[in-house]
C-alpha cells in the first residue's frame, strides 16, 4: 500500500482544501491528513477560527481523507511517516524546500495552490466586508 500524507490547519475549509487533498490521494491508495490542534497553533501564534475538533469533523467528512491525526508539533512528521510506514510527503508549494530533510525517509512532494483563494484571502475578505 502507497501511503501519503500531509498537514495542515483547514481553517475555513474551502476549494483549495479540497483540491490539495484530492491531488494528494491521487498519488497513493491512503492519505493520512495531520491538522494543527488550536495548541500547536498556538505555539505558531496562528489562532484558527474553527477549534480543531470541528476542523477534523470537517476534514473526515472530505472522501479523499482515509485517516485524520492531531499535529501537535513540528518534530512530529518524521515519527508519523515511520508510524504509518508513509511513501509519500505533500505539502503546498508555499511551503516548498522546507521539509527536504524528510526525503531520506520518503518522497516530498509539493503541490502548487489552488489560485486565488486561501484561508487568509477568505479572512481578509469577511474582514473589510464587515462580517467579522
Amino acid at each position: 500500500m502507497h501511503t501519503v500524507i500531509t498537514y495542515g490547519t483547514f481553517d475555513l475549509f474551502h476549494v483549495g482544501h479540497v483540491r490539495l487533498l484530492e491531488r494528494a490521494r491521487g498519488l497513493g491508495d491512503k492519505l493520512i491528513v495531520g491538522i494543527s490542534t488550536d495548541d500547536f497553533n498556538a505555539q505558531k501564534n496562528k489562532q484558527a477560527f474553527t477549534s480543531y475538533e470541528h476542523r477534523a469533523e470537517i476534514v473526515k467528512a472530505c472522501r479523499y481523507a482515509d485517516l485524520v491525526i492531531p499535529e501537535i508539533d513540528w518534530e512530529q512528521k518524521r515519527q508519523d511517516i515511520l508510524k504509518y510506514n508513509v511513501k509519500t510527503f505533500v505539502m503546498g508549494d508555499d511551503w516548498l524546500g522546507k521539509f527536504d530533510h524528510l526525503s531520506d525517509l520518503c518522497d516530498v512532494c509539493y503541490l502548487p495552490r489552488t489560485p486565488n483563494i486561501s484561508t487568509t484571502l477568505v479572512k481578509k475578505v469577511l474582514s473589510e466586508k464587515n462580517y467579522f
